[in-house]
């Protein structure tokens, strides 16, 4: 995949229009947004004008997503364009998002389900989270390729509801380190797109997000990361409590070990 970094910098304002400059090092392009109304108007017409024009999908994203506060003249960070990227299509949730990462390579894409590998080790996983109290607990099932399902929990502390979601796909993978084709079904978008969108933004971009703070759980993803080397992953959202036998399964094994030790800490 082809990655682009851009620097993005709002030199003015008036009555919540924005004038963005985007620059490439070499070339600038200026466009005015406006954050209220959701409106964008290119103002230059050069070549990197034109780049945004036919990524304009993807650009909009970014503005669409960037908090109000942080739209003041003076603000400056840096953003990523993936020029191959289907947007709509990562945004389909019945599509399964694949990783590659085999032969030192990193790509990722959308594919139907139906073009999903058939014989492929499935990682089924939810977590549950008290954060008033600070602990929790997550749960998994591997299923293997003649259909076999082993169940894994752990209670976790201190590390936030995301960040336990997360945990449970590193261990879940780090005990298949020897398969090299898995797929992880989860009821959470945040899995789901880490390593697929966020992650290869954000080792361009000094780990920055859209409002310019820096990501968070880094040390967490680039040990997701680091899980999925050399191997080819297929990430599948279901919606959570839709009767979707493992994910309940799961859900109901999290809870359990969560409640059962909230006394022991």
């Amino acid at each position: 995949m082809k990655m682009i970094l851009f620097t993005l910098e709002i030199i003015d304002e008036e009555n919540n229009n924005y004038k963005i400059k985007v620059s490439n090092g070499t070339e600038n392009s200026l466009v005015e947004f406006n954050p209220l109304k959701k409106e964008l108007h290119f103002i230059d017409n050069n070549n990197l004008s034109d780049f945004f024009k036919g990524q304009e999908y993807q650009f909009r994203k970014m503005l669409h997503n960037k908090r109000p506060d942080t739209y003041y003249v003076g603000f400056n960070v840096k953003v990523v364009i993936r020029e191959d990227k289907d947007v709509a299509a990562f945004n389909d949730r019945s599509k399964i998002l694949v990783l590659d990462k085999r032969n030192s390579n990193y790509d990722s894409y959308a594919i139907e389900e139906s073009k999903a590998e058939e014989k492929i080790y499935k990682i089924y996983t939810d977590a549950s989270y008290f954060e008033k109290k600070n602990h929790g607990g997550f749960a998994f099932i591997i299923e293997d390729l003649k259909g076999n399902y082993n169940l894994y929990t752990e209670k976790v502390k201190d590390i936030g509801s995301s960040q336990a979601e997360l945990e449970a796909a590193i261990k879940a993978l780090e005990l298949l380190k020897d398969v090299e084709k898995i797929r992880i079904i989860t009821d959470s978008q945040y899995v789901r797109k880490g390593l697929t969108e966020w992650l290869p933004i954000w080792k361009l971009n000094d780990f920055k997000t859209i409002n310019g703070e820096p990501a968070k759980n880094i040390e967490k993803w680039l040990d997701f990361d680091k899980a999925c080397n050399g191997k080819y992953i297929e990430f599948q959202w279901v919606k959570a409590h839709s009767n979707h036998f493992e994910n309940s399964l799961c859900d109901m094994y999290a809870k359990d070990i969560a409640n059962k030790n909230s006394t022991s800490y």
